[in-house]
């Protein structure tokens, strides 16, 4: 028995010296818990929508402001034509709009029926159906409401436009998140942990003895994994076009170019992640805990960032998946112009030249 407790005692004080042993079994559940409560809804909160209200009388303004006080929509834009809807749409300022014709009063008070036109953006499907049925539904109450009057009959129906995606296939939404985690998972994860364990073997340090230059050391070790993702990314568009029948609807040049972005920027993260790793075990770690479940959860991919707390939405920018997936989907489903993901690229170079500028020096240290 005291031989039992003696390696038993051994067995703790090894646990407890090892930090990232420490955290792997006290912080990982709590990240996990956390990010699959909070992350993990199928509700869709705070959602953009726009209005154009060529009617603009008391009842349109009435189902206006309900909509607007609801906790799913937040009234972003009131249109004047058409022509603007087009161009919200391709900007992804707004997921839902909502249309009034000129006679909206009139058809529902004389006829006693009138049609709203509810466009929705189905480049993700799962989040237009939920919400065009929220629309409906506060639709619905207020007809509810209008019917309270004596020998009230008003029907209102409900006129819905799928853009991008009107069959609603699901596969629209999926291959532009499969991209930006796999291309996360090759590059990132596994240039770290190639690196790391150079680090390991002790060969690391014979290379940064030697003249060899830190950027020629870094871009030999991830030149495999650079192509790597190229073939993968190839991969994809083959099987989701060919097989899936998901469309490229846009200009393959500015896909291509978003693409080898992306690839840079998760190859850059992964160079970092290696200089703060000592161990294979722990590169793998901190990929798993910065970079696998956050580029699942909080990048758009399956689950709607506009619903997330204040805080997760915060963490979901400095997420590279959560921009790249943004532009991929405009590109290739939506099939817009390079201007309208202007935005994302800039925020991905400026995190890949931040993540390499990082990893280079910290290299150069260790040659000091």
């Amino acid at each position: 028995m005291k031989q039992l407790l003696s390696f038993t005692k051994k067995e703790f004080l090894h646990i407890f010296r090892d930090t990232w042993t420490m955290m792997i079994i006290l912080v990982l559940p709590v990240v996990m818990m956390l990010l699959f409560g909070y992350a993990v809804t199928t509700e869709i909160k705070n959602t953009n929508i726009g209005v154009l209200d060529l009617s603009k009388d008391e009842l349109s303004i009435k189902i206006i402001d309900r909509i607007d006080k609801s906790e799913y929509f937040s009234l972003k834009k009131n249109y004047s034509s058409f022509k603007e809807v087009e161009s919200s749409f391709r900007r992804s300022e707004v997921g839902v709009v909502i249309v009034f014709d000129e006679n909206f009063s009139e058809n529902l008070l004389h006829l006693n029926n009138a049609e709203i036109q509810v466009i929705a953006d189905a480049s993700d499907p799962n989040s237009a159906k939920t919400l065009v049925n929220y629309v409906s539904n506060i639709i619905a109450q207020s007809l509810k409401d209008l019917n309270k009057a004596p020998q009230s009959n008003y029907q209102i129906t409900p006129e819905l436009k799928l853009l991008y995606n009107p069959l609603m296939k699901s596969s629209y939404n999926f291959v532009p998140g499969v991209m930006g985690f796999i291309i996360i998972l090759v590059c990132a994860m596994m240039t770290s942990i190639s690196i790391v364990r150079e680090k390991e073997r002790g060969t690391m340090e014979l290379l940064l003895a030697s003249p060899t230059k830190p950027i020629v050391i870094i871009i030999s070790k991830v030149a495999p994994y650079f192509f790597i993702s190229i073939i993968n990314i190839i991969t994809i568009f083959f099987v989701s076009y060919f097989i899936m029948g998901v469309p490229i609807n846009g200009n393959i040049l500015w896909i291509s170019l978003l693409c080898l972005i992306y690839i840079f920027v998760s190859l850059s993260l992964g160079i970092l992640i290696s200089t703060i790793a000592n161990t294979q075990l722990i590169a793998l770690v901190v990929s798993a805990i910065l970079l696998l479940m956050p580029s699942m959860l909080l990048s758009g991919m399956l689950f709607s960032v506009e619903s997330m707390p204040v805080v997760l939405r915060g963490i979901a920018q400095i997420m590279p998946a959560k921009w790249f997936i943004s532009a991929i989907r405009k590109l290739i489903i939506m099939g817009v112009d390079l201007k309208y993901v202007l935005k994302e690229l800039g925020v991905l170079v400026f995190m890949g030249v931040v993540f390499l500028t990082i990893s280079i020096k910290k290299f150069k240290k260790r040659l000091e």
